[in-house]
């Protein structure tokens, strides 16, 4: 009787050491418990152990041993509860989708006849997860809406605030960005508060926060949880958390040109989130790939959007590089692709790439395609109703109207854009998109704002560090103009080795200076050079 209270003892021990994140201790407690009896309540107290610690083969092997044991005990809902565990791991540690399949099905059997409990919201709230893979957002929010009120019937907080969370993720997704948002919100809050008995869906929940923030381009109301996240994460030793933390703070930092800082969060996330976790590594992987695109060192980027091909990010990226290389055509390719797989219910995670398939479109001349696209992507923006989303609307519509001639309308958008932009402080886009409104002037006629407007942009992209985007400040034919004026060729000798006259020369000239916002030579070439136009 006394070994039994001891065992008891060091089971209730371990359990409070993973309450309050000492996965070290709780290992050790486990372990001293399992030395004397072979318990399930150990080996399944010791699976949480190893998964904080990314012991993913022990973790498995604990899990299985638990289910086995309650099995021999003939505690149907307990092996239930393991098999669910199971079912989750061999998707986040393996990837392998099949054998977790598996196991799901096998804990849907062992439930079956079984008085409604918790495990069975679990594995309503799994299949929710599922359904949202799948982009099938009202059987997500249906069956979310099922685990939060199983989660209340049963007293199970982390059930029910999981289903809230769940449910949240859904409604944000289908656009009702609000409502969905409060559930995240309140979700959240209860996790950093510790309402959650387990802290594995208290740290999902924080994930799926920060990444519906980002997904929405909500900068400010993710910069406020990255916080808040990353302190309770640290205080309870949750790595990975901490990991996906940083990723997602890294990209908030991005946004706002801090490139420096952001590159020093993505290298810590990645020693953070280690290769025994597959899908959140991926998280630093993709931004990393973001970050370098945005430098201009598109080489690396997609060298890092090839890690994680898969990522929604990552598709969203090699469409930008094939952008940005003049392949217009096969950015369109791979945008339709991601598209087809995203249903029209689902329209805020079909606004990034509705963003970049007008660019293209409008690069290629399918101008009635574009108008299309463009209609569906304003529509989504003001549904979703962020500053950064709006401001990005505008410059797309601005960059149909310059295409269609409509001069005047095109100018108002990037006003409008640029004016956005620097509200919510992203300077890389507010440069860009006065490098569009200085094409659109400079087609007007209007010189002298088209050089000032050209010369705020370029010192702006320098500012950043930036290697500038070659057709977003000079054509083809301009940068070959002046590479040979770099060569230090004359007129004459330019139009002779480009076969035009030199007035076709002098025009190309006195349009390089606008675009550069120069008015000498020496000027130009030093300020292509400065940007890595060759």
């Amino acid at each position: 009787m006394a070994e039994s209270q001891s065992l008891d003892e060091a089971v209730i021990a371990g359990q409070a050491a993973l309450s309050r994140g000492d996965w070290l201790a709780a290992r050790s407690e486990f372990e001293r418990s399992l030395r004397q009896f072979e318990s399930p309540e150990a080996f399944e107290g010791l699976s949480w152990a190893v998964w904080w610690l990314e012991d993913v083969p022990r973790c498995l092997d604990s899990r299985e041993q638990a289910y086995r044991l309650y099995r021999r005990r003939d505690d149907a809902r307990s092996a239930a509860r393991m098999a669910l565990w199971l079912g989750d791991d061999h998707n986040e540690f393996r990837g392998a989708t099949a054998v977790a399949d598996g196991w799901f099905h096998r804990a849907t059997r062992l439930l079956d006849g079984l008085e409604p409990g918790p495990e069975h919201g679990w594995l309503t709230v799994f299949d929710a997860h599922a359904a949202l893979a799948r982009h099938d957002t009202a059987s997500a929010r249906r069956l979310a809406v099922q685990a939060r009120e199983a989660g209340r019937r049963h007293g199970a907080v982390d059930l029910e605030m999981f289903g809230l969370a769940t449910e949240g993720l859904a409604l944000v997704a289908e656009g009702l960005v609000d409502q969905g948002m409060r559930y995240l919100d309140e979700a959240t809050a209860a996790a950093l508060a510790g309402e959650y008995e387990n802290l594995a869906p208290a740290a999902w929940t924080c994930c799926r926060l920060i990444s519906a923030c980002e997904e929405v381009r909500d900068y400010v109301r993710g910069t406020q949880w990255c916080r808040q996240v990353d302190e309770f994460s640290r205080r309870m030793n949750i790595r990975f958390v901490t990991g996906v933390c940083r990723a997602h703070y890294a990209a908030i930092l991005t946004w706002h040109g801090d490139f420096a800082e952001a590159e020093r969060e993505l290298t810590r996330a990645r020693d953070d989130l280690t290769e025994n976790r597959p899908y959140w590594r991926a998280e630093a992987v993709v931004r990393l790939g973001e970050l370098r695109r945005r430098q201009g060192r598109l080489a690396e980027a997609e060298e890092l959007f090839g890690q994680a091909p898969g990522h929604p990010l990552a598709r969203r990226g090699m469409a930008e590089v094939s952008l940005e290389r003049g392949d217009p055509g096969a950015a369109r390719d791979l945008l339709n692709r991601v598209l087809r797989r995203i249903p029209t219910t689902n329209p805020v995670s079909r606004a990034g790439p509705l963003e970049l398939l007008v660019r293209a479109e409008v690069a290629l001349g399918a101008y009635e395609s574009a108008a299309g696209h463009l209609e569906e992507f304003c529509s989504i923006a003001g549904t979703v109703r962020t500053q950064p989303l709006q401001a990005s609307a505008r410059v797309v519509e601005g960059l149909h109207a310059a295409a269609t001639g409509r001069s005047a309308l095109a100018c108002e958008c990037f006003q409008d854009a640029i004016e956005m932009f620097e509200g919510c402080q992203a300077p890389l886009e507010a440069g860009h998109a006065r490098l569009e409104l200085a094409r659109v002037l400079e087609t007007l006629g209007r010189v002298d704002e088209a050089r000032r407007e050209a010369g705020i942009a370029l010192r702006c992209l320098a500012d950043l560090g930036v290697t500038a985007r070659q057709h977003d400040v000079l054509t083809a034919r301009q940068v070959e103009v002046l590479r040979l004026v770099a060569d230090g060729l004359g007129d004459k000798e330019i139009a002779a080795r480009l076969v035009v006259s030199e007035h076709t020369v002098h025009r190309h000239i006195a349009n390089i200076y606008i675009r550069l916002g120069c008015s000498t030579r020496a000027a130009a070439v030093a300020g292509a050079t400065r940007l890595g136009l060759f």
